[in-house]
């Protein structure tokens, strides 16, 4: 039976002892409820709180003074919680996940995404993040593919080594361009070595370019240049032997040179941020030279190469971050001596090269894979005209194929022409290499095998 009547307009006040609704002891409460209720059966005016709350409450809630969630029963937040402008909200260890969304949020102190080896990656769904053990750099993923989160800024700079630019005359000059405008090469500086036939393919990080393996007398130096700033070529260290005409492929953190002069089935790898000799990785499935390299930031790949009438007509892939030997996954066809590859994270670009038969004349192709699945090539258009031994290197989603010569009407070139990778069509001419060069060797600060960007 309650204690105090009050009728509906009365005033009533009560003083140091608790008033209950639903209860006749309200306990350690100036004001206690027992049973549900609603914001439209209570209106509090003046500054009131709420230490704890069981229940539901209510969906869109608007605070206007700093607000401390860190205490009290679990609510179901069912809509939104907005904080004004120039407020803060702590949200204490036992905070629900699920609850509702966060346009914006400062996370102090560390913020730790799921993380672990690439075998451990979860489900993908877009948007997701995943820091990899394998890599060391955080991942999202597409919709498609995990590609890598990289905070250095990429310039879209293409870097190209040395090359053959008369007979019996070779170059130790370094240019570049930018990718991603139209444009003639410009002067970056000078190999320690003069050199042509280097290994060609994406040699290098978004911080550092190699060349490697020189010629004449099969030199095993490895050369790098900080792709950034212009410069001259400085010692990195050594292959494990002398030779030239290999490929390579690159991720972020890993190069790996394979084969070469001599029909060698050799791979070795450096890790790009440091300096000294390269390390056995594993065999190609066969050996040969003037073959190409490419790859996505998980998964490189090797392509044709052959020395005159002998090929080595097959396609391999690696797996970048862990050694071992390559696998091969198709037969490269006839027109596989000197074809080059460019890639972006996702699929890569052959630019053919000569064929095995000497009376057939070079192909002016273009053809492209899904590097994810290795499937079938399909025609992806044309070269400006045929052209053998350039320089052909991704840069973003573009590849660019710098000089060579043309094995119908024997003359270097001085052509630079570029394709968009993502969508198939025919090369563009970009504008011209600095002099007519063949047997040149480059790279790029933004190349596939270091993610989508």
């Amino acid at each position: 039976m309650a204690e105090i009547r009050q009728g509906y307009l009365d005033d009533y006040s009560q003083n140091s002892t608790g008033v209950g609704i639903g209860t006749s002891s309200p306990v350690d409460a100036k004001f206690e409820i027992v049973g549900g209720t609603t914001s439209q059966e209570l209106n509090v005016t003046g500054i009131a709180t709420f230490g704890s709350v069981s229940g539901f409450i209510e969906k869109h809630t608007n605070y206007t003074e700093n607000v401390d969630i860190s205490n009290g029963d679990s609510g179901t937040l069912s809509g939104e919680i907005v904080v004004g402008a120039g407020l803060t909200m702590i949200v204490g260890t036992a905070a629900t996940a699920s609850q509702g969304s966060v346009d914006s949020l400062k996370v102090f102190n560390m913020f730790q995404p799921p993380s672990g080896t690439t075998n451990q990656r979860p489900p993908g769904k877009p948007g997701a993040l995943f820091y990899n053990f394998d890599f060391k750099t955080v991942e999202f993923f597409d919709g498609n593919s995990w590609n890598q989160v990289d905070n250095t800024t990429r310039r879209g700079r293409c870097v190209f080594f040395g090359g053959f630019i008369s007979p019996g005359d070779r170059t130790d000059q370094i240019d570049y361009i930018n990718a991603f405008t139209l444009g003639n090469a410009i002067n970056f500086g000078t190999l320690g070595a003069t050199t042509r036939m280097s290994f060609g393919g994406q040699s290098g990080n978004a911080i550092r370019g190699f060349c490697a393996g020189f010629w004449p007398s099969n030199k095993d130096l490895i050369e790098y240049v900080t792709i950034a700033s212009s410069g001259n070529g400085i010692e990195f260290g050594n292959l494990t032997a002398g030779r030239q005409q290999g490929g390579v492929t690159s991720s972020s953190t890993r190069s790996v040179f394979a084969g070469g002069a001599g029909q060698l089935n050799t791979m070795e790898y450096v890790e790009i941020m440091t300096t000294g000799n390269a390390l056995d990785f594993g065999d190609l499935s066969v050996a040969r030279r003037a073959l190409a390299g490419c790859g996505s930031p998980t998964r490189g790949i090797y392509s044709g190469g052959g020395d005159g009438n002998t090929i080595g007509a097959h396609d391999d892939y690696i797996t970048i971050a862990s050694k071992g030997d390559a696998t091969k996954f198709r037969d490269c066809g006839f027109f596989c001596r000197n074809t080059k590859m460019a890639s972006n994270s996702v699929r890569g670009v052959y630019a053919l090269g000569l064929t095995v038969h000497p009376e057939s004349k070079s192909q002016q192709i273009l053809e492209s894979i899904t590097i994810a699945t290795l499937g079938n090539v399909t025609y992806f258009g044309d070269m400006v005209a045929p052209t053998n031994d350039a320089a052909f290197i991704g840069a973003g989603n573009r590849g660019i194929l710098a000089g060579g010569w043309s094995p119908d009407a024997p003359a270097i070139t001085n052509t630079i022409q570029y394709v968009n990778i993502t969508t198939a069509g025919n090369a563009t001419d970009f504008g011209d290499y600095t002099r007519p060069t063949s047997q040149l060797a480059g790279t790029s600060d933004c190349h596939g095998g270091l993610g989508g960007f």
